[in-house]
């Protein structure tokens, strides 16, 4: 049996259980994982609460983690027992061991620790495709993004440094401000206290940006759509505050001719190949230090229950891992 963090309703984090479960056996094309470390993800909150309905329950939460191999399935050619590996977009990861497809599995390299794999495959492959393939950041720009102090967030500074570019970075408090400041946000705006839409016309001279990374959903909607320059780029890739009302896309006219879209990472890793080149851009800006990992919390397993408090209520910065 292994021990595990299951829902059997959906809910608030009081429906978290902690349980044993049987994992079954390894089947052809998959391998056994024993997880040394788990991510915390706002994505975990939306499958907990139903706001993305996971079908019958009951479900193990949790989208990544690393860990190592501990028995291959036949056909398995390109994993062996003793690699290190992780993995996102992978329900059941609140686990301590779990049985698993290769082929959303990627080796780690030697220079990165468990728990800064755990912590940074979903939200480092976000910042991949958000600043590479969504909006292509290039020198000179000047981005907004939203919870610039969060998990994905720090990585997205950083990374939007090394791509040239000026960044405005949304926090809920001074410390987050100074937070996201050393990790390359050349602008914090403390979202809760200042007109982010006028700060955003201020810092750019009144043009606007040219995209805004928007992850908090309902309550920044508008707001964001006002931060953007003729043809700008609004692209939501969370929830955080609740999804977005229902909105008439004839409003995105008269506000400059603005393009709006919703992303996800699973789209963006749906194949080998774009899993590879979104994990193997994520590697190489760690392993070359151009991007730091800022695993700012970890719980036991066991209190999973007290991380997605914490979480929801805006109590953590960078990123947070569970450790079984």
């Amino acid at each position: 049996m292994t021990k595990v963090i299951r829902i059997h309703e959906h809910g608030g984090p009081e429906v978290l259980r902690f349980e044993d479960v049987d994992i079954g056996a390894v089947g052809p094309g998959q391998v056994r994982i024993k997880q040394t470390a788990s991510g915390l993800n706002f994505i975990d909150v939306y499958q907990r609460s139903g706001m993305y309905p996971l079908g019958d329950l009951p479900k193990t939460l949790g989208m990544e983690a690393a860990g190592v191999i501990e028995e291959v399935g036949d056909g398995v050619e390109d994993f062996a027992v003793g690699d290190r590996v992780a993995y996102a977009m992978g329900l059941g990861s609140y686990a301590e061991e779990r049985i698993w497809g290769t082929d959303r599995l990627v080796k780690l390299p030697d220079a990165i620790d468990d728990q800064t794999a755990a912590a940074m495959m979903l939200q480092g492959m976000t910042a991949y495709y958000l600043l590479n393939r969504t909006y292509a950041v290039k020198p000179g720009d000047t981005i907004l993004f939203y919870a610039a102090a969060g998990g994905v967030g720090l990585i997205a500074c950083q990374w939007a440094k090394h791509l040239g570019a000026t960044v405005i970075g949304c926090v809920g408090s001074e410390e987050k401000a100074a937070l996201a400041k050393a990790h390359g946000c050349d602008h914090p705006i403390l979202y809760r206290e200042e007109n982010v839409a006028e700060r955003v016309k201020e810092i750019t001279g009144g043009e606007g940006v040219p995209v805004v990374y928007d992850s908090i959903g309902k309550d920044t909607f508008d707001s964001s759509l006002d931060c953007l320059r003729p043809f700008g780029l609004m692209v939501s890739f969370g929830s955080a505050s609740g999804p977005v009302d229902p909105f008439n896309i004839a409003a995105l006219g008269p506000k400059g001719s603005l393009h709006l879209t919703r992303q996800t990472l699973g789209t963006h890793t749906a194949t080998r190949a774009l899993l590879n080149e979104c994990a193997g851009a994520l590697f190489d800006v760690v392993e070359g230090g151009q991007v730091k990992i800022n695993v700012n919390q970890t719980y036991p397993l066991s209190e999973t229950r007290q991380a997605h408090i914490d979480l929801e209520a805006r109590k953590t910065t960078g990123s947070t891992v569970l450790l079984p």
